[in-house]
């Protein structure tokens, strides 16, 4: 005959404590002692007993879940790395306090605000976090309207009203900016993320207040899409110029791998005839050749950090206050000095 498995009773007679107790013990809950939720535990371990997902979330009226909506294309976030780094991080913080991610794609803001509805009507989350924020960004009156614990992930924003998981990126950008201009480039251009986004924006003032600071007039903007073609197509409106710049910071890597073919299909040299700098340092950017001067950023702390925030407004326990580490520029091949014309030949 197959062995009954142990219940929280077996645990909570063995232990000498009620059922109430062994449930606060494994859920971490105030209202039993250090040395009775260390015995709790032992005997738990030994009984090999581990709570139902289930009945957890019944005997705590919630659904152990908290949810992501991301409004991005499927091409993207295939080949975007931030999220699926994000998300791992997620994970890693919430299995191990017996949480789950439910995450939701949408193809546009009306399929974005169905979801949000979706997930607070049928009760399958506490909680939600927002991304890729934006500027008036609509979402913040719905979270609030629903009575959705949230937290917010990206560049410091006034208008959140949200706890913020926040990283100044825009350090990032400076130093690429810098690290060009004391390689001696005075023609640098910026292609930047989609329009609308905090990050966005924030990357773009940087950019522009570093040549500032250096005592350089603004280079030409092109606006990609993060994707590959939309950095190839920036890549070509750039080199066509009359003028075209001698470097070229982008807003990510794919977008910046994506340029470095286009100038080599024209038969330009990288970084002899045009140097590039990219943002997130993706793996693939140490094996391209040359190899990808990118600004790095640690995603996955970003991920623990947030749930971590998110668990703890859940739960209303003490909120933490994580610090970021902040970007850091990774130095390769792709950038040099400047031919000695200073300029490269246009495409036109």
């Amino acid at each position: 005959m197959r062995q009954r498995r142990p219940t929280i009773r077996d645990v909570a007679r063995r232990a000498g404590v009620s059922e109430g107790a062994v449930s606060f013990a494994l859920n971490d809950r105030p209202g039993v002692g250090a040395a009775t939720r260390a015995r709790i535990l032992e005997v738990a371990r030994d009984l090999d007993w581990r709570p139902s997902g289930l009945a957890r979330a019944l005997s705590l009226s919630q659904a152990l879940s908290l949810g992501l909506v991301m409004l991005r294309s499927p091409e993207l976030i295939g080949a975007d790395p931030f999220f699926p780094q994000f998300m791992a991080g997620v994970e890693m913080t919430l299995s191990a306090k017996g949480y789950s991610l439910t995450l939701q794609v949408a193809i546009d803001q009306v399929t974005e605000i169905e979801g949000y509805r979706r997930l607070a009507g049928e009760g399958r989350v506490d909680g939600v976090f927002l991304t890729d924020l934006r500027r008036d960004d609509s979402r913040f009156g719905l979270i609030r309207e629903l009575g959705l614990p949230a937290v917010a992930i990206g560049p410091l924003d006034p208008e959140c009203p949200f706890p913020l998981v926040a990283v100044d990126d825009s350090s990032g950008v400076r130093d690429a900016v810098l690290c060009l201009v004391e390689l001696g480039h005075t023609n640098i251009a910026y292609v930047l993320g989609t329009p609308g986004y905090v990050h966005t924006e924030s990357r773009s003032v940087a950019w522009l207040g570093a040549l500032k600071h250096a005592g350089l007039e603004p280079g030409p903007v092109e606006a990609g899409d993060l994707t590959g073609p939309g950095g190839a197509n920036a890549t070509r409106r750039l080199l066509a110029r009359p003028d075209p710049p001698t470097a070229i910071v982008f807003a990510n890597d794919i977008m910046a791998i994506s340029g470095m073919g286009v100038a080599q299909a024209a038969g330009l040299r990288i970084p002899g005839d045009l140097s590039i700098v990219g943002f997130d340092d993706v793996p693939l950017a140490a094996h391209v050749s040359p190899p990808l001067t990118t600004v790095r950023q640690e995603v996955i702390p970003w991920g623990r950090a947030a749930a971590d925030v998110l668990v703890a407004i859940v739960e209303r326990t003490d909120v933490p206050h994580p610090v970021l580490e902040a970007p850091k520029l990774v130095v390769r091949n792709s950038a040099s000095h400047p031919r000695p014309s200073g300029r490269i030949l246009s495409m036109s």
